[in-house]
This record gives C-alpha cells, sequence and structure tokens, in this order.
C-alpha cells in the first residue's frame, strides 16, 4: 500500500511545482495539492489502520516528503509536519483519537510545540491559555496539537504536555509575512482559558520513554518509536528533498549555460563545476542515507522487544542536525555556482535556497544543542532522555 502511495505522490511532483508560485503569494499551500495529497492517501501513512491508515514505515514517508520538497519547499515542508501528527495523535488516549477520526478519518491536525502557553490543574483536565507561533500548515486543519506547561496552584511547574484542542476552541492569527517557507501559512493560534480534558493531553515524561496510552489501541513497532527521533525527522527530511530538487535544476541549467566571461565555455565543461556537484551530491546522499539507516537502527531494536539505547537516540539527533547542516551547506554551493539567471523570480532555486534557510531556523535543527548532549553522554555525563 505505501508503494502505491509513493506512486501517487510522484505522479503530482509537476502540479506542485507548477503551484508553487501561488503559494508563495498566498501565503498558504493551494487547497487543490491538500487535496491531491489527501486522494493519494499521503495523511494515512502514519495514521492507525483501524481508523483507514496504513501505518507505514516511516522511511516510506519520509520519501514521499523528499519527493514532494523537491518539488516545492512548502508543500513538503506542511505534508511533513501535518502529515506526522497522526503518529503522535495515535499515543493519545482513545477518548481523544475517537474525537479526531471518530466521524471522519480524513481530519487532520496542524501544531506548535514550544510551552508558550499555559494550563493550569483543574478537576478532570486542564485550563489552558496563551499564545503559540509558527503552527505550519493550520488553514487546512481542524485540530491543533499544542505544547504547555502544566502549573499547579501555587504556580509551579509540574509537567510538559501537549494539548490537543479542536478548531472551535482556538483562533489563528494571520502574521505569516516571511521571506521563505512564505507558502506554509505557519500563523499564530490563540486559546483563551479553554478547557482541556485529561483524556486530550499526552505527557512529554511519557513520549520520553517510548510510551502512550495509545498504545493499547495501536500495538504496532511504529508507535513505539522515540517521538523526538520521529519528528524531527520530518523537519530535516523536507529540506534534504530540497537540496535534491537545486541539484537537479543546477545540474539542468549548468548542461545548457555558456559563461560569456570565459569566451563562451560551456559551463558543463569547467572541471571545478563538476567538482561541486560531485561535493554537493555526496553531502545530500549522506544527509539521506544516516537518516535513513538512524531510523532502521531504532526499528530494529523495538521489533525485538529492546529498550533503544540512549546513545543511538543522541546518534539520531546528531545525525539529523548535521543533516541539515549538509543538505544546506550543498544547496549553497550549487546556488553560488548557478549564476545570475538562478536568482529570477519563479525559478525554483532561488526559492528552495529562500526556503532551505527558513527551515534551517527551526528548533530541532539546533546543532550545538544536539551535538553538545551526544559529546557529554560520550563523555558519561547524565543525559535527560525525556528530550531526546
Amino acid at each position: 500500500m505505501s508503494q502505491a502511495v509513493l506512486d501517487a505522490v510522484r505522479d503530482l511532483l509537476p502540479n506542485f511545482r507548477e503551484r508553487a508560485e501561488d503559494a508563495e503569494r498566498l501565503r498558504v499551500v493551494p487547497e487543490a495539492s491538500v487535496k491531491e495529497l489527501e486522494e493519494a492517501g499521503f495523511f494515512r501513512l502514519l495514521q492507525p489502520r483501524r481508523f483507514d491508515g496504513l501505518e507505514a514505515d516511516p522511511v516510506d514517508f519520509y520519501t514521499a516528503v523528499k519527493m514532494i520538497a523537491g518539488a516545492c519547499g512548502s508543500t513538503g515542508w506542511i505534508s511533513s509536519v501535518v502529515g506526522v501528527h497522526p503518529w503522535q495523535i495515535a499515543l493519545f488516549p482513545d477518548e481523544a483519537q475517537q474525537a479526531v477520526w471518530g466521524s471522519d478519518t480524513a481530519t487532520r491536525a496542524s501544531s506548535s510545540y514550544a510551552p508558550t502557553g499555559k494550563a493550569t490543574k483543574i478537576d478532570g483536565g486542564y485550563q489552558l491559555s496563551g499564545k503559540w507561533s509558527f503552527s505550519s500548515g493550520c488553514d487546512h486543519c481542524s485540530w491543533v496539537l499544542l505544547g504547555g506547561l502544566v502549573f499547579d496552584g501555587d504556580g509551579n511547574v509540574i509537567d510538559f504536555k501537549t494539548f490537543l484542542v479542536p478548531r472551535e476552541n482556538y483562533t489563528i492569527v494571520d502574521v505569516w509575512n516571511v521571506v521563505g517557507l512564505r507558502g506554509t501559512g505557519s500563523n499564530d493560534i490563540v486559546v483563551e482559558d479553554v478547557f482541556v480534558p485529561e483524556a486530550f493531553t499526552l505527557s512529554m515524561s511519557d513520549t520520553g520513554r517510548c510510551y502512550g496510552p495509545g498504545q493499547e489501541q495501536n500495538p504496532s513497532d511504529l508507535y513505539k518509536l522515540p517521538f523526538h527521533s520521529v519528528f524531527t525527522g520530518t523537519i530535516t527530511t523536507p529540506i534534504i528533498g530540497m537540496a535534491d530538487g537545486v541539484y537537479a535544476e543546477h545540474v539542468e541549467m549548468q548542461q545548457k549555460r555558456v559563461r560569456a566571461a570565459y569566451l563562451g565555455e560551456k559551463a558543463s565543461l569547467d572541471p571545478f563545476a563538476a567538482v561541486r556537484i560531485a561535493r554537493a551530491s555526496s553531502e545530500i546522499d549522506a544527509a539521506w542515507a544516516l537518516l535513513v539507516a538512524n531510523i532502521r537502527e531504532e526499528q530494529a531494536y523495538v521489533a525485538k522487544g529492546e529498550p533503544i539505547p540512549l546513545r543511538v537516540r543522541l546518534k539520531v539527533r546528531r545525525d539529523q542536525v548535521l543533516g541539515t547542516q549538509r543538505a544546506i551547506d550543498a544547496i549553497d554551493a550549487l546556488f553560488e555556482a548557478s549564476g545570475g539567471r538562478a536568482l529570477a523570480e519563479g525559478t525554483y532555486l532561488q526559492r528552495a535556497w529562500r526556503d532551505a534557510h527558513a527551515g534551517r531556523v527551526h528548533a530541532a535543527n539546533d546543532p550545538e544543542r544536539a551535538l553538545q548532549m551526544f559529546g557529554a553522554h560520550e563523555f558519561g555525563h547524565k543525559i535527560d532522555p525525556g528530550m531526546y
């Protein structure tokens, strides 16, 4: 079934590329693209089978995202971050899963995980208020996953949770006026004093130990992988996809380009140009190969019923942030070597350059923090697995 989705997505790539300028102009991915992805089954890849999902291999999900981002960075980005949310919703108590998918298995959710809101514990649940930024794809969704610190009556922080909130309980504020990933519609979410039942929350301390109440209904090994491994991969993969797209366009442009400053020499005959694409392709391949290999290593532990060693989880994050950097380095090198035509409005190259650098500033791509944690663990220092 996953292969059928991948084949369908591949057939849609020309449409996404054609609509990329519309996405920039509208500051949101066109509804037609989202509808096509839904019809292709893309958003069901990580969704539980009992709600018409495919429970697919996460590598198949990442592969589809990479292809989409290679056609349009914004479409690839929202596909990734919206498409991964069924994986987390599957970890919530069954009551929340039923609320989301019970009457419509095509229901989608956006997110904003930075704990910028405040939740106070009350009888039966939490009172939630706050403003959250960067909820990519929120216009295409009817639920949102929000990160929040939980406070007791004395104002002390007692937990860090994800809160699942329906569309009627939040407001979308249009603030997304940016130079990169313009089409993602990553607007603000505002919640004003809303009650969230206990069953519609998920503790990050639970997900940190690869546990969620929903595993009782969804026992697949898919839902036993670490949250921070699955989710951070959704941030790096679109950028690797953009690098793929930049590489393909650069090679095509160079084969046609004549360099006037070098007496009409064909750019493709420049030996330094050949070296540049060799280096760039290696960086892109390394980023993807390590992402896939690390997920496979975690899957092997889960399949054996063994806990995933902390070092492996930290290695996933190490290679994820460096994978983003490798993809960015490749994009930069190719963009710089593409000549003035790459600057023209409407080209994939300049748009992907902007989109990739916009994606680079996502919190999941903070290299120093992830690398420091890996190194500290290697030196024998205590690391909190809840964050990795």
